[in-house]
């Protein structure tokens, strides 16, 4: 009985925050800071923005961490001049929300990525932080 008296109280809070229109906006307005700060290579920012235990995929299949992310932000390794965020969809699970959404990032005018991302993004004492990427490349 104890039991149910935890899980009933928690289940009806996950089923309210999952519709919550001002966490929906909250995280998009996140999701626009980081898009933001991968153009613009803002380290300070993403600091704050990633998880220490972040695993980042990339569409090629690569995996990096905060500090491999960080790294190709500040040496101009991973060069993006542009990026857009199209068809979003944000679930939202108490303090984790998933967006989904298509991406078409520009390396340059001539090289540009089309691909279906998933973002796992966590709320903790610092606000929203992404704890997860996983890209997948759109066939042309």
């Amino acid at each position: 009985m104890k039991k149910l008296f935890w899980i009933l109280p928690a289940a009806v809070a996950l089923a309210f925050a999952a519709d919550d229109p001002k966490a929906e906006k909250e995280i998009l307005a996140i999701m626009d800071t980081y898009k933001d700060a991968m153009i613009h290579n803002d380290a300070a920012v993403l600091q704050k923005l990633l998880r220490d235990d972040l695993t980042f995929v990339h569409s090629a299949g690569q995996l990096e961490h905060k500090a491999d992310v960080l790294k190709a932000v500040t040496t101009g390794k991973n060069v993006i001049t542009k990026m857009e965020f199209s068809d979003s969809s944000v679930r939202i699970y108490g303090n984790t929300a998933l967006v989904k959404c298509r991406v078409d990032l520009w390396h340059s005018d001539t090289n540009i990525v089309h691909m279906n991302i998933l973002h796992a993004w966590v709320k903790g004492a610092g606000g929203w932080q992404l704890a997860a990427r996983q890209a997948t490349r759109l066939t042309q």
